[in-house]
Parts: structure tokens; sequence; C-alpha cells
């Protein structure tokens, strides 16, 4: 049976490709078998995980304290100079321009990436808005909820950064940004399982070395990364806290 890798489902979807490009990459170089598993929602990743189905992960920030706490994986790596960032987005015709004049019983769009959710919720608190003075609406993707503010049936909407700046720029034209998040040390990190434990080792040089190889440098920019560097379970834990804390 081969390993199944899978990737967070707030992954861009022009980068679909790229993940497939490196699944065949890396069975190459570690001639191990890999499958890949996609998932439409972080709920049916996280049954998949829960039943123990996969094993290599490029997990978001607050999955990662399940699959090390509970799952056994040990953090292989995280892409080069690449933190997971949030960004508050309104309609153009909107008429707040900061968060803090932003009212009591707002509608809020968003997608179920949890840690963006977070970060969405957190930047919000200077206006004292939280879950029980808003109302919330969850869409599937980030192309749905950039809908719902170009239709003007959400107040502001809450985008992965990398997301929002992913969409068209006619769309990015009907919207703006109220305010982006700066905590730089959150991030998505590659997670391997226990079933890979004799391999921790080979994988993480792999991964390290991968964009100074020319055939692995390529493969990075079908991912749409620039490289990987070491994760350490210092940084893993600290992170893990951090998300905790907030």
């Amino acid at each position: 049976m081969p390993f199944v890798l899978s990737v967070s489902p707030d992954f861009t979807p022009k980068h679909i490709a790229g993940w497939y490009v490196f699944n065949t990459w890396l069975q190459r170089q570690t001639e191990l078998a890999f499958h890949v598993e996609l998932y439409n929602s972080f709920i049916k990743q996280r049954e998949a995980i829960a039943a123990d189905e996969i094993d290599l992960i490029y997990a978001n920030p607050y999955d990662a304290a399940m699959l090390v706490r509970e799952k056994g994986f040990v953090a292989l790596a995280a892409p080069l100079n690449k933190a997971d960032e949030a960004v508050i987005v309104c309609n153009n015709n909107y008429p707040i321009d900061a968060i803090e004049n932003l009212q009591t019983d707002l509608s809020i769009v968003t997608t179920d990436d949890p840690d963006v959710h977070l970060m969405g919720m957190m930047m919000l608190e200077p206006a004292d808005l939280n879950a029980d003075n808003t109302n919330i609406q969850e869409k599937d993707s980030y192309v749905l909820v950039a809908k719902q503010l170009l239709q003007q049936k959400a107040d502001i909407g809450f985008f992965l950064k990398e997301a929002y700046y992913d969409l068209s720029a006619l769309i990015r034209d009907e919207l703006r940004v109220l305010i982006a998040s700066e905590i730089f040390v959150i991030r998505h990190i590659l997670l391997a399982g226990p079933k890979l434990q004799q391999h921790h080792q080979q994988l993480e040089s792999l991964l390290v070395n991968m964009q100074d190889n020319p055939k692995g440098a390529d493969v990075l920019k079908t991912m749409g990364l620039r490289g990987w560097e070491t994760q350490t379970q210092e940084d893993t834990e600290f992170m893990i806290d951090l998300m905790d804390t907030l």
C-alpha cells in the first residue's frame, strides 16, 4: 500500500497540479510509493486524519496541534519565507474604512479555514466584535466569499492573504482590504506520520535541499513555493502554543 500525501484544503486551486508533480518527484527521489489524496473540506480531511489514513500532510497551523500532539506527527519542513496571514476585505462601496468603526450585527462571510477565521476574528477585537454580536456565514471557497462581497450580501470577508491576491485583478478591483494581519510566525508545515518514521531524516534532507536541485526548483515553482526550510520541534511547539493562546 502506498503512503498517502494530503494537502490542507486551503491551498490555492492554481497550485493543485503542482502537488501532483511534487508527488512524482518525491517518489523518484525516495523510491517510496505515495498517493495524493485531496479533500474539499477540513471536516473530511480531519475524518481521514482521525482514521489514520494520512501519512504525509501539508497542514495548516490550526490542525498541526492535533497532528503533533494526538497523532504523533513530526514536522519535517516549512515553506521558505512564507507565513500565513489573513486579510479582512469589503466591497469598494462599503462605507466603513477602519476596523474600529465597524458595528455590531456585522455580516461576516468566511470559509471553514480555521486559522484564517481565528485571525480574522482576532482583528475585529478593536471594534469589540466577536461571534456573539456578529452574523457569520460560511462558504466553501474564497471565490464564493468574494462573490458574496461583490453582490453586497455580506459586509466583510475573511481571506487567507495568498488566496485573496490569487483572485483575478478584475475581482480585486471591486474590493478593498480593510486590514491585514502581521503575525509572521504562523505558517503551514509539512508533517510526517508514524508510518514514515524511519524515513523522516531522508525526507527532511530532500526537502531542505530541493531548491538547490534544478528539477526540484522547477517543481517548487509549480507549487508556488520558493523552497523549504527546517522546522524544528521547538518552532512547532511555539506555533501550536500561540494558536492555543489566540
